[in-house]
């Protein structure tokens, strides 16, 4: 079991929920949800100035994690983008709602548009008429 999975199974049985960690719209390699597909990834805790931060390290390339510009990186909950933004936390924010009401101003394609942004955002209730 690697580090990863212990760190999860200590969240689940502590009965926390999981929640994603981007640094700003950004993927984090911190994240609980951030994952190596070559299980290359080791949390350490660093000293810098004075302080211990924790650091994703791999140990492929013996230096920090590259993060989403890996192309072994991937998310769980598969929210990671090419470029590196987090839907996760792109999907909550605020602007997200003005999105939300210029599709329903549009009315594109008589309701279809909104049926799919529906299934896929999981946000149903804000097309409700």
């Amino acid at each position: 079991m690697t580090d990863k999975q212990q760190r999860v199974g200590r969240y689940q049985e502590s009965g926390r929920e999981l929640k994603p960690l981007p640094i700003g719209k950004n993927c984090n390699q911190l994240c609980p949800f951030f994952k190596c597909s070559k299980a290359a990834i080791v949390y350490t805790n660093k000293v810098i100035k004075g302080h211990v931060q924790k650091s994703a390290m791999c140990r492929w390339i013996g230096d920090q994690c590259l993060g989403y510009k890996c192309q072994f990186s991937y998310c769980e909950r598969r929210a990671l983008l090419p470029s590196g933004v987090c839907t996760l936390a792109v999907k909550f924010s605020e602007g997200s709602e003005e999105f939300f009401k210029e599709v329903e101003k549009a009315d594109i394609g008589g309701g279809k548009v909104k049926d799919i942004l529906g299934r896929r955002t999981g946000r149903k209730d804000a097309f409700l008429e």
